[in-house]
């Protein structure tokens, strides 16, 4: 029997419907106060219904209970129900702020849509720090982690906030009562109003100590500064001042003192007569390493004598004292000649943990007078601030019971201080211990109280990074869960009714602006002390340092006489950071453990670096797997009393005698994604940066999750390389074919003809209206994956776990190549006798040369090479297309229609750059699988989606759309101003998380554009040109600035 149905045909004939009536008193909210909205704060505070829930029973939608941003800064939670006025609905918002972690620092830009703070920008308007590393461009993300704490906890169990202040309040006056010391643990504190809070504690409690730790401690190197310069803090130093730079262990492109120096370092390393030279001395491979124009394997143990020694050569020549003899190698005797040539643009660097170590570094610095020019000795910087020596002190007195109270912020010292187990020993001997933390972690878990807070986009805050130089960091969203900012508590417990935020105005207008305007300053996000207000205390520091560094070079001569006598041990180990990882404060954040390392090219897993020398004397090995997947064999280390088992991994430039180890992974309650991914090397680390280590292999094979099995580039032209010398005196291009820069040529029946002119396309109108390029600049590009992540952020890039990347499944829109050099050439075969084919027994020809083309030399050269969709004019992609899923816009870009997609998969196989990325499966809803990507599978990690850019499904495939959401606002705001789009206003997401400028992206039909200019430089060059694809990205040649 057949169904009846109803259709409406109109309103009409529902006029006396009840759903029309209850539409019609709905459609328009009425207009209620937040308190009326959300009910009583201290009945909210008592309830057992979390937020989340809350907002759920009453029927919003994820997007719907995003909280709105403003123009002022977000003080109180407002329900989307009545949106604020300054809210436009598709319209991304701005909010200048900073970023510090007691590792991390900068000044950064908030974009917030519809409320929802979803990337993270750099503040160009900042003199210190403006450019965010990849780890800070992630930070986004972690406030979204559905793991964090969410409330209070007293021993384990669930607290509110009034039953958790009271509790709090009594042990502290217990604390005080009994005499014991009141203890102040954090990270070095960079916010001059946390130190006015921290100051009237110890005006309060005569038994108060604040004491700081750095996770990766530098506090010997602030020894040898307070020693030798009168003040425990670092110089600013210059980079872009620096004609000569030879660095010994320093990463200072990764993961240094605290200072970014990228950018000001990428200033003079743009090709010309003003070219830096940079020489690097160290055990690991390390980013920065990657970048030198030469680098020189040294064991640590070895960086002692090698500093003697350069500082005997330029005292030398100089007419200066020496040290005791050392005596040095070709390396050191090229290098001080560097130096000296470049005199006061000279500077010397150390990554040590080394009190001798800096004190030598400081002498050759003074050697070659570069104080005020390279390293400014007036403007210090505090972004490393811990005492080695208090912290020890301190794990003393609480063994010994003669700690009270503890409080711990930013910072989790028992994962810290896995290696003897001491401090866990010692908190179980202090009365109140309490964690300020956003994660029940490995420390939080051990102490009576857990102080849930607010992540720092929840937060009002400020930072003095420098002398002279200050920040402010504002709320961009209310407080998601039922936490507080640790100032608010630490006010609370004062006996303070005001907020942070209302202490930090007062703080700032009394001490800081000095007559200078705090909306501006909030505004811009940074504020620079006035030039009178900082004048007469830089004069009194000049002074001091200049009488110090005169007065205490004794510091240097003894320091150099325990440096000779250092041993060296069979095998040594150094400490260092992952470009993704840290110092592990952002752990549980998928889009960083799958960012794969700049250098080993690995994600998700720490493990031991060894030089292939040593890796077959300790007979283990990497294999690749027929699936295109990385195994490694596992070895066991032992040092400081301490054995962990790692797998290792075979890296070309690595010292023999050394291992690099990672620090940051093996956590727990760190959250789904970190937990057990990875080693604790704090299990074997002391103090120092590195130490003796025994080796044995173990039992096993690890599986790792490689993007790049190539190491080199195999004789073809990808890397396009010169040296400076050759740069200036030889030309790019000549009729001979012999340029430095020349065009591949193909021999036809009409003659030579270029790949160009040798095309079977039709070419596209590339004349009319927009055509849009980009240029990457080779010597600019350090490597360091900021702009990796921001287009994650900004494109809406899928995680898709370990196992995936196994398969050679990732799904970066964009990738770094690192391409490492080869002992083996065309000239070396010529040379060595390689002819023919090299098939007959004892022979070696062409395929005997193409094979050693692919081994990396042990001493490799390294180049990074950005590389995402090339756009290109005559794209294979599009012919082999059966749907013409993928097209050319009239503009030259090259478009996805994800919805005509059927995945063929014909177009990734067609493509030479192979940058496109196929969904194999759906992974958002889907948390029983892709649960490690929760910024895709969880409710509240969804809120950092953007709106602008859909979220692809299974069997669809996707890539680089040069940021085709930018691109049409840059229109359409240009068109509302009735103006042409002016060069710069569109910027696609890896452009602008991009700090040294390696990026550029314009119309190449605007003749005033800079994209222009660079297409026309004699350094451009296409990827794989040959081809003949014709691509509207462009590279610029690397050039070294080789002795």
């Amino acid at each position: 029997m057949a169904e009846t149905k109803k259709y409406w045909k109109g309103i009409e004939e529902l006029h006396d419907s009840d759903i029309v009536k209850n539409l019609q008193e709905n459609e328009f909210a009425s207009e209620i106060s937040n308190e009326e909205f959300l009910g009583d704060k201290e009945s909210l505070d008592s309830s057992n219904t979390s937020r989340r829930d809350f907002l759920k029973y009453v029927g919003f939608s994820t997007a719907a209970a995003t909280l709105a941003a403003c123009e002022t800064p977000v003080i109180q939670s407002i329900p989307y129900v009545v949106a604020p006025e300054e809210i436009i609905p598709g319209i991304a918002n701005y909010y200048a702020s900073s970023y510090f972690d007691g590792a991390d620092y900068a000044s950064i830009l908030v974009k917030t849509r519809e409320g929802r703070p979803i990337k993270i920008e750099n503040n160009k308007m900042a003199a210190i720090n403006g450019g965010a590393n990849a780890r800070i461009h992630a930070s986004v993300l972690n406030l979204y982690d559905a793991t964090r704490s969410r409330f209070p906890l007293v021993n384990a169990e669930r607290q509110s906030w009034n039953k958790f202040d009271a509790s709090v309040m009594a042990d502290l006056e217990a604390a005080a009562a009994s005499g014991k010391q009141i203890v102040f643990l954090t990270s070095t504190v960079i916010s001059p109003s946390f130190k006015a809070i921290v100051a009237e504690y110890k005006a309060k409690y005569e038994n108060f100590k604040h004491v700081s730790y750095d996770v990766f401690s530098y506090s010997g190197k602030l020894d040898a500064y307070e020693a030798m310069t009168g003040k425990r803090a670092f110089p600013m130093y210059k980079f872009q001042n620096a004609s000569a730079i030879v660095s010994f262990d320093a990463d200072f492109l990764g993961d240094w003192i605290g200072q970014n120096v990228s950018a000001e370092y990428a200033s003079r390393r743009k090709p010309g007569k003003n070219m830096s030279r940079h020489v690097q001395f160290e055990s690991n491979l390390s980013l920065t390493g990657s970048n030198a124009d030469q680098r020189h394997k040294l064991k640590p143990s070895q960086v002692g004598t090698a500093l003697v020694a350069l500082h005997n050569e330029i005292a030398s020549a100089k007419g200066e004292s020496t040290f005791d003899s050392a005596k040095a190698s070709p390396e050191i005797k090229a290098a001080a000649k560097d130096l000296i040539k470049a005199g006061k643009n000279g500077l010397v660097v150390s990554g040590h943990n080394s009190k001798d170590i800096e004190a030598l570094v400081i002498a050759i610095n003074k050697l070659l007078g570069n104080d005020g020019n390279v390293v400014d000795y007036s403007k210090r910087t505090y972004l490393r601030q811990g005492n080695d020596k208090d912290m020890a002190q301190l794990i003393t007195d609480m063994n010994s019971g003669n700690v009270g109270a503890l409080f711990m912020d930013n910072i989790n010292p028992v994962y810290r201080f896995a290696n003897d187990g001491k401090f866990e020993a010692g908190m179980k001997k202090v009365g109140l211990t309490l964690s300020f933390t956003e994660k029940n972690d490995e420390t939080a878990s051990k102490a009576k109280y857990l102080c849930s807070k607010n992540n720092y986009l929840e937060s009002w805050g400020d930072a003095m990074p420098a002398d002279g130089h200050y920040s402010l960091q504002q709320p961009v969203i209310s407080p998601l869960f039922n936490t507080r900012q640790t100032e608010d508590c630490l006010l609370k417990w004062l006996g303070k009714e005001e907020s942070y935020n209302d202490y930090l105005a007062a703080n700032w207008s009394a001490n800081i602006l000095n007559g200078g305007n705090w909306n501006q300053a909030l505004h811009d996000g940074v504020f620079a002390a006035s030039t009178s207000a900082v004048e007469e205390v830089i004069t009194d520091i000049v002074e001091d340092v200049s009488n110090a560094l005169s007065g205490d070079m004794n510091h240097a001569s003894e320091a150099a006489s325990r440096l000779l006598k250092t041993k060296s041990s069979d095998f040594e180990v150094l400490f260092y950071q992952k470009a993704g990882m840290g110092a592990s404060v952002l752990a549980n954040n998928p889009w960083l453990l799958e960012l794969p390392d700049p250098v080993t090219r690995l994600s998700w897993d720490n493990y031991v670096t060894m030089s292939a020398v040593d890796a077959v004397a300790l007979e283990v090995m990497n294999r690749n797997l027929a699936d295109g997947a990385l195994n490694g064999s596992i070895v066991t280390l032992k040092a400081n009393g301490k054995e962990i088992n790692a797998p290792v991994l075979i890296q070309p430039g690595q010292a023999a005698g050394t291992i690099g180890l990672a620090i940051g992974y093996g956590r727990e309650g760190a959250g789904k994604a970190a937990d057990k991914v990875g080693v604790n090397a704090f299990a074997l680390m002391n103090g120092s940066h590195s130490a003796a280590v025994s080796i044995a292999k173990a039992e096993g094979e690890h599986e790792f999750a490689s993007f790049q099995l190539a190491h080199t580039m195999m004789g073809r032209k990808i890397v396009n390389e010169v040296s400076l010398d050759t740069y200036l005196n030889k030309p790019a291009k000549s009729e001979g074919g012999k340029g430095w820069n020349q065009p591949t040529v193909f021999e036809t029946f009409k003659g030579p003809l270029s790949a160009e002119e040798t095309n079977l396309w039709d070419d596209f109108d590339h004349e009319t209206g927009h055509m849009w390029n980009m240029s990457i600049d080779l010597n600019l590009c350090n490597g360091c994956g900021a702009c990796v992540i921001s287009c994650h952020s900004e494109n809406n890039v899928p995680v898709v776990g370990k196992e995936e990347i196994r398969k050679n499944r990732n799904m970066h829109w964009l990738r770094i190549d690192r391409y490492y050099s080869s002992d083996m050439n065309e000239e070396v075969a010529e040379k060595e006798g390689y002819e023919g084919l090299g098939i007959l027994p004892g022979s070696k020809g062409v395929t005997d040369m193409f094979a050693e083309m692919e081994k990396a030399s042990a001493s490799p050269e390294v180049v990074f090479q950005p590389v995402m969709c090339q756009h290109c004019n005559h794209a294979p992609c599009e012919t082999v297309c059966p749907v013409a899923a993928t097209t050319h816009s009239n503009e030259g870009l090259n478009q996805m229609t994800y919805n005509r997609c059927i995945g063929t998969r014909y177009c990734a196989n067609n493509c030479p750059y192979k940058v496109r990325r196929f969904n194999w499966f759906e992974y958002h809803n889907k948390p029983e699988r892709f649960g490690v990507n929760y910024a895709m599978n969880d409710d509240i990690g969804k809120m950092v989606l953007n709106p602008d850019v859909t979220v692809r499904t299974r069997g669809v495939m996707e890539k680089c759309s040069f940021c085709i959401q930018k691109i049409q606002l840059g229109k359409l705001d240009a068109k509302k101003k009735g103006q042409k789009i002016k060069d710069g206003q569109v910027q696609t997401a890896c452009q602008s998380a991009c700090d040294t400028g390696a990026i550029t992206f314009g119309d190449v039909n605007d003749k005033d554009s800079a994209v222009f200019k660079l297409k026309s430089d004699d350094r451009m060059y296409h990827l794989l040109e040959d081809v003949g694809t014709q691509p509207s990205v462009f590279y610029q040649t690397k050039v070294r600035n080789r002795a």
